[in-house]
């Protein structure tokens, strides 16, 4: 999909570049391909929420002593964030799990960077939640930084390049993982088909913990060849039709949050009752935001990074 407007080209950068533009130019041979492949914008549709395909209470605080809770309730959503501590010292893991209920599905949304699709367009988890009046968000599968998988966002195709397992969202309030080489777009929207995630692996289906999950690579190219370890991270889940679960969990940051294995993400679904759960993308990106504020402590910094889109609930 094409765009007549097409926004000016400019610099923007990434975390895991590490060291950045001076990196790039000294890969051999190929620095002028490195920035325009990572770097450099790459603006294919703007104003990309026109495109939908549907234009379709104040917070309480309560603490258990190893848990606290922020609950938000209106006419089409209920959520409950609990922030999570386990271990101590060194082996000390955080995370938050926002429990969400709603009434309609389309209202669990993505929106895009500067509201554009594209290769390398990035905002801060939180302006891109800003823009959309978004009461809870998390960032999205950071589809900017891969020229493949299917895109389907708020009912509209923005790519259909099938190649990885990816994790399909329902108009009914359902979800699926699945095979996109598999598959078109056409196909997946008309089944019903509303989001789409292109990112991996799975970690749950039919409420257990997927195996060979901690040998997974994904995007086994340039800086974000693998997912393994002891990590911060950023997943999605289904309880039943419109109830989901998203969980952040912090980490790289000792003392406060070492991160987890894929495995030890996967049962965090399971635990908390998910028939299916996948994994996005993580480490710095990580983030979750409510009503405007940042609920998570990336890397032990407070400070997010930006990335390509977001899930949201709408407010």
């Amino acid at each position: 999909m094409t765009s007549e407007n097409i926004s000016k080209k400019r610099l923007s950068r990434r975390g895991f570049l590490g060291g950045g533009l001076g990196v790039l130019a000294a890969a051999a041979g190929g620095g002028g391909w490195a920035l325009n492949r990572y770097v450099i914008d790459h603006v294919e549709v703007s104003g990309a929420s026109a495109l939908t395909a549907a234009n379709v209470v104040e917070a309480q605080a309560a603490s258990d002593g190893t848990a606290t809770a922020t609950s938000y309730t209106s006419d089409t959503a209920t959520i409950t964030i609990s922030t999570v501590s386990t271990g101590s010292g060194s082996d000390k893991v955080t995370y938050f799990v926002a429990d969400v209920q709603v009434t309609d599905a389309t209202i669990v949304r993505s929106a895009f960077a500067n509201d554009q699709f594209g290769e390398n367009i990035t905002a801060n988890p939180s302006t891109i939640a800003k823009s959309v009046n978004a009461v809870l968000a998390i960032n999205g599968d950071y589809y900017g930084f891969r020229d493949t998988g299917i895109v389907i966002r708020n009912g509209v195709t923005f790519r259909d390049s099938g190649a990885r397992q990816g994790l399909a969202f329902y108009a009914d309030g359902s979800a699926k993982i699945y095979d996109e080489t598999a598959t078109s777009a056409d196909e997946l929207i008309a089944a019903g088909v509303w989001n789409t995630l292109s990112f991996g692996p799975g970690l749950v289906e039919d409420g257990k913990v997927l195996s060979g999950i901690d040998r997974v690579e994904v995007d086994t190219n340039f800086g974000n060849h693998s997912i393994q370890g002891n990590q911060p991270r950023t997943g999605v889940g289904l309880i039943e039709e419109n109830h989901l679960l998203w969980v952040v969990v912090d980490g790289r940051s000792s003392g406060y949050s070492l991160g987890v294995s894929m495995t030890e993400f996967a049962q965090i679904f399971a635990d908390r009752g998910a028939r299916v759960a996948y994994n996005i993308d993580g480490g710095g990106s990580s983030a979750m935001v409510f009503r405007g504020s940042l609920v998570n402590n990336p890397l032990g910094t407070g400070q997010e990074r930006g990335t390509s889109d977001i899930l949201y609930v709408a407010g």
